[in-house]
């Protein structure tokens, strides 16, 4: 992605009235002693000030918490909580009626008591401590032992030193808004299978603990198992719009899985797993063209499934679905000469190519191969509002929010936009949304020629309607965009990550930047033979050198 004025990033509580139990009371860790409860806290600190009028008011803090603040802190918060006292742990907070919901619950909801806090070392205002205690519901019990973390902070409001309150200070598998429950499960556990007939594990394969929690939620009542008791963290407003689904912490008593079956090859997806693995942030998608079936996806983060719910800039990659468009208006053919200025101004604002680079009487071909900007950003005046929504919807199947591949996922965004964030989106900035599932889906589009919908679970389970394009591209159309991808992957940005999978092949490189952090998103869509594979790495730097190779090696197991 070249230089440019950035564009903004945007991204896309059931509290149950409860009182609190039994809880033990014993306090250990490291640097912490009972002084810490009554003195040298914030509060002893403050002082006055005189006002301008002569009357004394409250001086409010605003450095950082010291060492001693924050140990006396934490030592408030974890004490109260493991008596039981959730009114004087929520005051140790900098949001008491969203510590006492969740805290009340821990105990009414979540049915947990005996616990007992431990404080580890501090590092700065981060203090680690560990949780153990007991689960019971009715006749079951089972001992509950995690880790967790809290850090202390400045009230900007009091000056007082406090706990930052989230919910993951209760439970690390909590986001805001979530709530913990212990009971009969209303969904029954799955037994999630590969193509091939194997156990699909969180154990075996880190990346699809997600997903093994949206197959259970999707298909734990049609599978014909049957619930047990568990500990759940059950998501709020906030996390469901992310598309996280409830997940089992602890099994108190086991239910009868059912069976799903999956699209997901096990050669695939161990080698997905393996090599996101080698770099952070990264996450990749590979499927069937022919068929829309998804074979892998992994993620280096297992906590949030980017490969299916990320919303990120896709940068250049956008490039494939805006090329067909130009195509198809007869603005751009791969062999004709097009411009690729050092520059385009659009809507006030001021394009450029990395670096600044032109390339004189080139074709098409020759400015898709090397990412020009300029050469789509100067077609912007020639196209409506709404063009390139209307051809993702139409030829690609996205942004219509209506795939149903068998677990929750983002399926793109690309909004109708005006002015300069209209010609922004052309190069894979503005609005667009994007993540690995959808542009993998962009390049096995190209590859067979019409948009078949992802899934990960065959439509004939459950019997749901897959997504479909409303239409498909001319041969014409389609034959160019292969020759763009197949050249750019032979001797354009792509070539090094595909050296040696031709010639049936090809690809688009990508970066899209993201104005809080020093490297773009690296992105990376390609094809060979009779599969697809898309991925990205947040933070990392051009598309061919960071998200390239890690496609290329599993389109290279494809043979």
């Amino acid at each position: 992605m070249g230089k440019r004025r950035r564009v903004e990033e945007r991204r896309k509580k059931r509290r149950p009235a409860v009182a609190g139990g039994m809880i033990a009371v014993v306090v250990g860790g490291t640097g912490f002693g009972v002084w810490a409860l009554y003195g040298g806290g914030a509060a002893a600190d403050e002082g006055s000030a005189a006002a301008a009028n002569g009357k004394q008011v409250p001086r409010v803090r605003a450095d950082p918490p010291s060492a001693t603040e924050a140990q006396s802190a934490a030592t408030r918060f974890l004490t109260a909580w493991q008596q039981g006292k959730v009114t004087g742990a929520a005051a140790a907070t900098d949001d008491s009626a969203a510590a006492t919901a969740l805290l009340t619950s821990y105990t009414k909801d979540a049915h947990i008591t005996g616990v007992t806090l431990t404080a580890g070392t501090p590092s700065g205002t981060k203090i680690p401590f560990s949780v153990k205690g007991t689960v019971k519901y009715k006749n079951v019990s089972k001992p509950l032992a995690y880790d967790s973390a809290l850090t202390v902070v400045r009230n900007p409001k009091n000056g007082k030193a406090q706990v930052d309150w989230h919910a993951s200070v209760v439970h690390p598998d909590l986001q805001d808004g979530d709530t913990l429950v212990t009971g009969e499960s209303g969904t029954p556990p799955v037994k999630a299978l590969d193509s091939k007939g194997g156990e699909l594990t969180a154990a075996a394969y880190p990346s699809l603990e997600p997903v093994l929690d949206g197959l259970r939620e999707k298909y734990g009542k049609k599978a014909g198992g049957k619930a047990g008791v568990e500990l759940r963290a059950v998501r709020g407003k906030a996390s469901k719009a992310k598309k996280a689904s409830d997940k089992t912490l602890l099994e108190l008593s086991k239910g009868t899985p059912g069976t799903v079956r999956t699209t997901l090859s096990p050669t695939l997806q161990a080698a997905a797993e393996q090599q996101v693995a080698k770099t952070a942030r990264s996450s990749v998608v590979v499927m069937r063209p022919s068929t829309g079936e998804i074979l892998a996806v992994a993620n280096a983060g297992h906590g949030f499934n980017t490969a299916f719910n990320g919303s990120l800039a896709p940068g250049s990659t956008m490039k494939v679905i805006t090329s067909s468009l130009l195509i198809e208006k007869d603005l751009a053919s791969a062999d004709k000469v097009h411009p690729c200025p050092k520059t385009f101004t659009y809507g006030g604002w001021k394009f450029h190519n990395d670096d600044d680079f032109q390339i004189t009487g080139g074709t098409f071909k020759a400015s898709f191969a090397r990412s020009c900007n300029t050469a789509f950003i100067s077609q912007a005046p020639e196209l409506s509002n709404d063009s390139l929504t209307k051809q993702a919807q139409q030829v690609f199947g996205l942004s219509m929010n209506n795939w149903a591949i068998g677990v929750p996922s983002f399926d793109g965004s690309v909004p109708v936009q005006s002015a300069a964030q209209m010609a922004a989106s052309l190069i894979g900035q503005g609005g667009v949304r994007m993540n690995p599932l959808n542009m993998a889906s962009v390049a096995a589009t190209v590859k067979a020629g019409s948009f078949h919908q992802p899934y990960l679970v065959a439509p004939s389970v459950d019997g749901r309607t897959l997504a479909k394009a409303s239409r498909t591209m001319s041969s014409s159309t389609v034959s160019q965009l292969r020759e763009l991808m197949n050249y750019t992957a032979a001797a354009g940005t792509a070539a090094e990550a595909m050296s040696g999978l031709g010639p049936d092949y090809g690809a688009k490189t990508g970066s899209a930047e993201v104005d809080s952090q020093d490297k773009p998103n690296g992105w990376f869509t390609a094809y060979r033979g009779d599969l697809a594979a898309a991925g990205v790495v947040q933070a990392g730097g051009h598309g061919g050198d960071t998200a390239g190779p890690i496609v290329a090696s599993l389109l290279r197991m494809g043979g």
